[in-house]
């Protein structure tokens, strides 16, 4: 769904006028009858008032003043109520019209909210509302920018939602490869020969129970006077598809969604799509290493040995911890760029769904204080709100092998941050981990975040750019 703006408000518009109080009420918008009911919804403390004017409909809106975070939460919320309650009506367009310092939040909450993933129906029962207008003192870029985020948005959450049948590894780096000339960054597809040369023996060893070979995908936004020197860059986890491999997922209902498994690597992507969509003035790179993990073929099994990309010895424990042996590779393949930061998103670990849920992302790292306050500020910024779980070394002591240099699973305790601590081995940069898997992939639609892939880190890692 693309925004726009609109320079007069037509006779057969749906309008949704945004007030904060009774004295935003124009007379002239309103008949007397209208008036007198929506002054009495008001004193019952209503947010959302519809008038049916026969043929179209008025909806009055009650937001807050854009004071902080909240405030824009609540606007992308109010958003998200209209636009489901205008398919329900079977609306074809909205004219968003009244306060304005929140306008580009509720159209946000629209947008977000209209998404649908209807690739896979014979009978495709497509919401009714194609078109969003705003009327009012908008501004053009902060529109345009708006429509390039809900469109990386959109492919992120594609992404997760195709299943394997369709997105394996190789299609992945095609989808990649096709949003790459969409948005104008630059890709690079490594296929398993390049891979095996680089001796990524994680990913690899990941792969050896499929049948479909593996892919490293290396996305870069590098405009011609970018403000850093050194490259950010963004790593995402593209486990394509998770069946825990010989570790096999033993819980019930364990495995039909493990096709969001990649959804860290559509984080990744979505945000370049974004960045670069929108000509931010940095230089990012992307990594996407990506497989299936199944228990299949040559399978790799507890009690192996693998040798990484930084030549470090992983003693295999449990098959179902194989996220952190692709991203450890490419977070190894990372220090070649000597990079200013480096973040990665994975949906690496139950231990951070069960700890906090879907209502946020569970961050930990090495970096300094400023680029975590930072990555906290954009994440109160899109609501995709951070936790930050402690990083001590004391965590190692769980990784330590009798046969390697270290294990690829902790004891049980603290597994999220065990997690963490394994990929930091990995590392000789300035390094944030991100934990996506409580919010990744939803069973049930919550406001704008629609049932399935959601999308998150998309936005996040956006605005952590724009404001690096």
């Amino acid at each position: 769904m693309e925004i726009k703006k609109a320079s007069k408000i037509g006779a057969k518009d749906n309008l949704v006028y945004l007030i904060r109080s009774e004295k935003d009420l124009h007379a002239k918008d309103f008949s007397k009858e209208e008036l007198l009911y929506i002054k009495q919804q008001l004193k019952d403390e209503q947010k959302q008032i519809i008038l049916n004017r026969f043929g179209k409909y008025a909806f009055i809106t009650v937001v807050e003043k854009e004071t902080d975070y909240k405030a824009i939460e609540k606007g992308r919320i109010a958003g998200s109520t209209v636009m489901a309650e205008a398919n329900k009506l079977k609306l074809d367009n909205l004219v968003v019209t009244g306060v304005t310092d929140i306008m580009l939040a509720v159209a946000e909450g629209m947008a977000l909210t209209n998404y649908q993933f209807l690739k896979y129906f014979s009978d495709k029962k497509e919401n009714t509302c194609k078109s969003v207008k705003l009327h009012g003192n908008v501004s053009a870029k902060g529109l345009e920018e708006l429509n390039g985020i809900i469109q990386a948005v959109y492919a992120s959450r594609d992404l997760v939602n195709e299943p394997l049948s369709y997105l394996t590894a190789v299609q992945l780096s095609k989808e990649v490869k096709r949003l790459g000339k969409e948005a104008g960054f630059k890709v690079e597809v490594m296929g398993k020969t390049k891979i095996e040369a680089l001796k990524m023996g994680g990913l690899l060893a990941v792969n050896k129970g499929s049948i479909d070979p593996p892919t490293f995908s290396v996305l870069e936004w590098k405009p011609a006077k970018a403000k850093n020197k050194k490259p950010i860059i963004l790593v995402g986890k593209g486990v394509v598809y998770d069946t825990g491999g010989v570790s096999l997922k033993p819980t019930t209902n364990s495995m039909d969604f493990m096709k969001c498994d990649m959804g860290g690597a559509a984080a990744v992507i979505g945000a370049i799509y974004a960045v670069a969509k929108n000509k931010l003035p940095y230089h990012v790179i992307g990594l996407v290493p990506a497989t299936d993990n199944r228990p299949g073929v040559n399978a790799y099994v507890p009690g192996d040995v693998l040798t990484m990309h930084n030549k470090k010895t992983v003693e295999v424990l449990n098959t179902d911890a194989e996220g952190r042996l692709l991203l450890a590779d490419a977070l190894s393949y990372a220090q070649k760029y000597k990079p200013e930061i480096v973040l990665d998103a994975a949906t690496l670990t139950g231990a951070a769904a069960m700890a906090i849920g879907h209502y946020g992302v569970v961050a930990m790292g090495n970096a300094d204080e400023k680029h975590m306050n930072n990555l906290k500020t954009s994440g109160n910024n899109v609501y995709e709100r951070i936790v930050e779980f402690p990083f001590w070394d004391e965590y190692n002591e769980q990784l330590k092998s009798q046969i390697a240099d270290m294990t690829n699973l902790g004891s049980g305790q603290g597994g999220s941050i065990t997690a963490g601590k394994f990929l930091e081995n990995f590392t000789d940069y300035p390094y944030i981990h991100l934990d996506i898997a409580g919010p990744a992939y939803l069973k049930k639609s919550i406001n704008y975040l629609t049932y399935g892939g959601t999308g998150v880190g998309v936005r996040l890692f956006y605005d952590f750019i724009k404001n690096y």
